[in-house]
């Protein structure tokens, strides 16, 4: 298949869908905010090195390996710019219910979401703007789409800025009625944001069944850097067992759903780009779930028990 023919394809979606996937996102983020505490942002201060350590991975490392990665594979222009922008993502929503599935440190998990959350606002446009740039066939598309790195910035402080403070603010304020409300909060949001996707993949259904079979492997070999990157880079530096596992999940976890806002607010719902990030989506639970049950086959070490 001819390159210039894949990502030249424009998926489907209307600017009213677009505001409506950027609520909701909100409405995801929001729910989880409702269960962050400022103790969750001191443990980084008390018991700093697997935070740090995850923010490096997640941040630094991971981009920097997804840059490697596609010049090794050398995908389509835009299923590797994809790539790139899923590697410039937070972690995803999912990571804490995958860390305490897999007998992780959820404590350590829920830290490094909330870290992380903070810390795309700045370190997602710039490491969009710098890999994707560094590439000559990603840059050309950078350079047709001419992103300007302080629009994303503030995309990404509306749609997870605004939301987190929000969300915090009333969980502090209103402690008994966040807690009645974040569980239903977080199933409908999750829900809501569910049928959008489906409501956007059944208008482009054609185009994502002839070109998925583009990305699977870019996505199952993407992926499965991630969460080796995570965990082996935890294991490296000394960090137990269970926080091991928090830091591969998190890293290998990635907020799917804020690089479609992103696809399309910005790159015009380009084809290669929204085709692997959707994938992603819905790989990363698959493969999350996967590790999942391997951990659970590995015995932690009789000296971490585990508590939450």
């Amino acid at each position: 298949m001819d390159p210039v023919t894949l990502d030249q394809v424009r998926l489907n979606f209307n600017p009213t869908g677009i505001a409506i996937i950027n609520a909701a996102i909100g409405l995801m983020m929001l729910g989880v905010a409702l269960e962050l505490r400022i103790e969750d942002f001191k443990r980084i201060i008390t018991s700093p090195k697997a935070p740090v350590l995850g923010l490096v991975a997640q941040f630094l490392l991971l981009p920097a390996f997804t840059f490697l990665l596609v010049l090794v594979i050398k995908p389509y222009p835009s299923i590797a710019l994809g790539m790139m922008l899923v590697a410039a993502c937070p972690g995803g929503n999912l990571s804490n219910i995958v860390t305490y599935l897999a007998q992780g440190n959820t404590a350590v998990s829920i830290s490094m979401t909330a870290v992380s959350t903070v810390a795309a606002i700045v370190m997602t446009p710039l490491n969009i703007s710098f890999w994707g740039s560094m590439n000559p066939a990603t840059s050309a598309i950078m350079k047709q789409v001419s992103l300007n790195p302080v629009d994303v910035f503030v995309t990404v402080f509306l749609i997870l800025g605004i939301p987190l403070i929000t969300g915090m603010t009333l969980g502090h304020t209103y402690p008994s009625l966040a807690q009645k409300v974040k569980k239903p909060f977080k199933i409908f949001s999750l829900v809501f944001f569910l049928i959008i996707v489906c409501g956007a993949l059944a208008a482009n259904w054609q185009n994502f069944l002839t070109y998925i079979g583009l990305v699977v492997f870019a996505v199952l070999i993407h992926n499965a850097l991630a969460l080796n990157l995570g965990y082996w880079s935890a294991r490296i530096v000394g960090l137990p067992e269970r926080d091991c596992r928090a830091v591969c999940v998190e890293v290998g976890i990635q907020n799917s759903a804020l690089g479609l806002v992103l696809v399309f607010n910005f790159f015009d719902g380009l084809g290669g780009m929204a085709i692997l990030v959707a994938w992603w989506g819905i790989w990363h639970i698959i493969a999350g779930l996967v590790t999942a049950f391997i951990f659970t086959r590995k015995k932690l070490p009789k000296t971490e028990v585990v508590s939450d």
